[in-house]
């Protein structure tokens, strides 16, 4: 009996000393739990790609991806106008890139297209100045190259007979005023002097008269055939020269400050893949393309081997003047909206921030920078929109010092992902 009681005493210091330990250890637990989910605990979710679709639990947004945890900002935090931060992790998974900004020089080329033409100061048009008929035609198709002083055509004219009439009467009479007056008359209606002088000599009119190639080149429009009845005003046809062609080309309108007038030009055709052509910039029209808002300009190039054929397509690099050292902003890192030009600024331990900049002059690679950033600063030149897109929502845009590294913000939402079971 009295073992029995011992026994029963004992069991019941046991008992009370396991639930007193019980109970101390629920105490303590909830606290140290509570205390580190103070600091990790997501405030809600959101989805990627609408921040006003919250929700208090995990889950997926209307498009179907995982909402996202936005979370607490760190107690003590500066408040940083359209600073956003991210960690290393999704920074990795990103693919973020950053480009230190550096001076350089821009290329010194100007690269467009462009198509051979005619020199339009060299196209010469053949008219009547009588009236009559083709009576033979020399030239017989277009493209046909002629020589300078070669027979084009001949022409029956009553008035180039009475023309001649006057000369013969006027020297059967011996009459020096008069034959001078003659003269002129026929050099007028553009009879060859050559023609005029065989005149004089045999004094025997010629019912058809012939006319001459007043340059050499190509015959580039052709509107007479045999028998055809011509007056003043009609255009014969026209010669167009090919020793010298121009170019015309096209630039965009922020490249129109870079050309001017005498430029060098180098130019690359298909059609002879091995040879470069140079040249120079001849003439800036004054005026833009309604349609397409860019600049013509002329080429000129000599074509002494006349291989230059009109609408040809060229390749056309223009050498502008080096304008020395700029910032240069990687291509890839500018944001271009309707309103302005953005980048995104990398600030260091992960935090990145959207600031606006101007830029002038560009190349294949680079743009100059004119304002908004300064050498040796980072810029992000990968995955840098969705870091614009949450960055832009507080940011002034106001580009100042470069803020200090500070406190956290807030994690931004569209750069942390879940998985659920």
């Amino acid at each position: 009996m009295k073992k029995l009681l011992i026994v029963s005493v004992l069991l019941s210091l046991a008992v009370g000393y396991g639930l007193a330990v019980a109970l101390g250890g629920a105490n303590k637990m909830p606290m140290s739990a509570d205390s580190g989910e103070a600091e990790a605990r997501p405030l809600y979710w959101v989805a990627p790609m609408d921040d006003g679709y919250r929700r208090d639990k995990p889950g997926k947004s209307p498009m179907g991806m995982d909402l996202v945890a936005v979370f607490a900002k760190v107690a003590g935090a500066a408040d940083k106008p359209g600073v956003v931060t991210i960690s290393a992790a999704v920074e990795n998974n990103l693919s973020v890139r950053t480009t230190q900004l550096k001076m350089g020089r821009l290329s010194a080329k100007i690269k467009t297209v462009g198509y051979v033409q005619y020199d339009q100061d060299r196209i010469v048009h053949a008219h009547p100045r009588v009236e009559g008929w083709v009576e033979s035609l020399v030239v017989k198709a277009m493209g046909e190259p002629v020589q300078k002083g070669q027979r084009l055509y001949s022409l029956y004219s009553p008035e180039l007979v009475a023309a001649q009439d006057e000369l013969v009467l006027a020297l059967k009479r011996k009459q020096p005023s008069l034959v001078a007056a003659a003269e002129r008359r026929l050099h007028s209606l553009h009879i060859s002097p050559a023609f005029i002088k065989q005149l004089k000599r045999s004094r025997r009119v010629q019912q058809n008269v012939a006319f001459y190639a007043p340059q050499s080149g190509v015959v580039n429009q052709l509107k007479i055939r045999e028998g055809f009845y011509v007056k003043p005003g009609d255009t014969l046809m026209s010669i167009a020269a090919l020793d010298e062609v121009w170019v015309e080309a096209e630039v965009f309108a922020r490249q129109a400050g870079q050309v001017q007038a005498g430029l060098p030009v180098s130019m690359r055709l298909d059609y002879f893949p091995a040879e470069l052509w140079q040249g120079k910039v001849d003439y800036i029209y004054p005026m833009l393309d309604d349609s397409t808002r860019t600049l013509r300009i002329r080429l000129r190039f000599a074509n002494k081997d006349r291989r230059l054929k009109p609408n040809m397509f060229a390749s056309i690099d223009i050498s502008t003047a080096d304008k020395g050292p700029v910032l240069l902003l990687p291509r890839a890192a500018l944001i271009r909206t309707g309103r302005q030009n953005r980048v995104v600024l990398a600030l260091g331990d992960g935090r990145f921030k959207s600031v606006a900049v101007s830029v002038g002059a560009a190349d294949d690679g680079y743009f100059e920078v004119l304002s908004g950033l300064k050498p040796g600063e980072r810029v992000v030149s990968s995955a840098q929109f969705l870091l614009d897109s949450e960055s832009s929502k507080s940011s002034d845009f106001k580009r100042l010092e470069a803020p200090a590294v500070g406190g956290m913000t807030e994690t931004m939402p569209m750069m942390q992902g879940h998985n659920h079971d």
